[in-house]
């Protein structure tokens, strides 16, 4: 007979408080993405309010972020390291050093729980909110205005509204086009059904004795309804292959009986630049004829429907802005066009009601913890932000100044141990945003690449190395282009060595060629 055993097990864990899930959330949005939020929570917590044009804007007091906040920013402005950081290791993997009492020691306790006794034990009838002074918060916030004024904003900046416009699909142009044609109700039933299965080339996703089964219709009709489809502009859509599409567009070009037509049907795999010889001896064709016949080929598109396969245009805003003024690099912020937010006065003052009512006040104290989390939250990413291009701009100063052929190796942990955050933060924050600086308009991240040394000890950053092998690419004899294991040894004698298959690996990642590929015969 079996015996039950009761055991007891003590875990701890660490978990995320809603205000820190929303701190981190927070860092990795975009400031359009930050703007929808901000209405969002609008829409749903009657705490907060917009404040009207007119209205005084005041500072926000520094403390707010010193004062049941995740983050402590000293009088320096600099942060410490929070559980916001510390938790966001757990997003992406990475394991979590020290004890749970190291953290609470941090002032990152809050983000942390027991399963134990000490859970039954609490006192229920404590009220958190009590324990805050929210006079002096609401002496912060209920001003009008969120927006601190310890940063600069561009007065100037191009507007952030964004005029977003609906991209035409495909199918929406092609179906426009077939219902101006003159054919049969058959045809155009089976015209629709082919252009509902193209996949984003334009080809015909399915073979067309499917489609003549599926509609119950005659091989002929999907015959003629795959001519009226490839036809339509963008010409060649509804072709089954490659071969099929570019002939269907030579002739509609009127090169239908053209030696390039004969190419693409009896030799479409010998059309490359290194086999003309080959092509030539079958073809019985002179080599200047032949290039020829290719020009006209190369004129060709064999993916039709790619133009309008692809996502809709992203307009980019830049989150920042770097100018320099008077031999110094000044950053601002962008005007995101979000509303100015505060907490509303009326529901403050009705915590001092004695005629308002429990229940009300409790919902009132619900939602000025999440309002005041949100703004707290806000002043939280754009100061992280600040510090992050503030490290940025002092590290790549020269690149700034004179172009990217300066830009220094710097990678996203030399940002972390400079500005004293967690390596995921740093990586949230330059995720998806975008500087305005004297070399155009850059993506946070691409400030940021690996480096090697030369022979001189000097760090040469890989973005360096690839734009060099670009242009030795470029300046080469194309009859007699450079491989990769000459490539090397020019990039030797100028101090830097790398191996051919290094340079094979940077050449690939910029969808150069091979020698043999880029060599020209004729």
């Amino acid at each position: 007979m079996s015996s039950l055993r009761l055991t007891t097990n003590l875990q701890q864990r660490m978990i995320l408080t809603p205000q820190l899930r929303q701190r981190i959330e927070m860092l990795q949005m975009t400031s359009l993405e930050l703007s929808e939020l901000i209405e969002q929570e609008m829409e749903t917590n009657p705490m907060l309010e917009e404040v009207q044009p007119g209205d005084e804007v005041h500072e926000i007091s520094d403390s707010i972020l010193d004062q049941n906040s995740g983050g402590d920013f000293d009088e320096a402005g600099s942060q410490h390291e929070t559980a916001a950081e510390s938790a966001s290791a757990v997003d992406v993997g990475e394991p979590i050093s020290g004890s749970l009492g190291e953290f609470s020691e941090n002032g990152t306790g809050q983000a942390a729980e027991a399963d134990g006794p000490d859970e039954a034990g609490s006192d229920e009838s404590s009220d958190s909110f009590e324990e805050i002074d929210f006079g002096r918060e609401f002496q912060d916030y209920l001003d009008p205005g969120y927006k601190t004024q310890e940063f600069e904003y561009k007065d100037d900046a191009p507007s952030f509204e964004q005029f977003l416009s609906h991209t035409e699909t495909l199918s929406e142009h092609l179906e426009w086009q077939l219902h101006l044609q003159e054919i049969s109700g058959a045809v155009e039933k089976a015209a629709v059904f082919i252009i509902g299965n193209l996949d984003e080339d334009g080809r015909l996703a399915i073979p067309p004795a499917d489609v003549a089964q599926m509609l119950s219709c005659s091989d002929q009709t999907v015959e003629t309804a795959r001519n009226v489809v490839m036809n339509l502009d963008p010409v060649g859509c509804g072709a089954v292959d490659v071969k099929e599409c570019l002939l269907v567009q030579l002739v509609a070009i009127g090169e239908g009986n053209t030696i390039a037509a004969d190419l693409i049907r009896d030799h479409f795999e010998d059309l490359q630049p290194h086999r003309l010889n080959h092509l030539a001896k079958e073809t019985g064709h002179g080599l200047d004829e032949l290039a020829a016949e290719i020009e006209i080929i190369k004129t060709l598109d064999p993916y039709p429907g790619r133009r309008y396969a692809g996502e809709e245009a992203v307009f980019v805003a830049p989150e920042v802005y770097i100018e320099k003024v008077d031999d110094e690099y000044v950053i601002y912020f962008t005007d995101d066009g979000s509303p100015r937010l505060r907490i509303s006065p009326t529901y403050h003052q009705m915590l001092d009601q004695n005629d308002t009512s429990k229940e009300t006040k409790d919902f009132i104290k619900e939602r000025m913890r999440s309002a005041v989390d949100l703004l707290r939250n806000i002043e939280h990413r754009r100061q992280t932000i600040y510090r992050v291009v503030e490290c940025i701009v002092q590290r790549q100063t020269e690149f700034l100044d004179k172009g990217v052929e300066f830009i220094k190796p710097m990678m996203l942990k030399d940002v972390a141990e400079a500005i004293g955050m967690h390596l995921s933060t740093i990586s949230r924050v330059v995720n998806r945003k975008y500087a305005h600086s004297p070399q155009g308009v850059i993506e946070l991240r691409r400030f940021f690449s690996e480096g090697m040394k030369n022979e001189e000890g000097e760090e040469v950053s890989t973005r360096i190395l690839k734009l060099r092998i670009k242009k030795l690419v470029e300046e080469e004899d194309t009859k007699n282009p450079l491989t990769d294991e000459q490539i090397a040894k020019v990039l030797g004698k100028e101090g830097v060595k790398l191996s051919r298959r290094t340079v094979a690996k940077y050449r690939d990642q910029m969808n150069i060629a091979g020698s043999r590929e880029r060599k020209t015969v004729i």
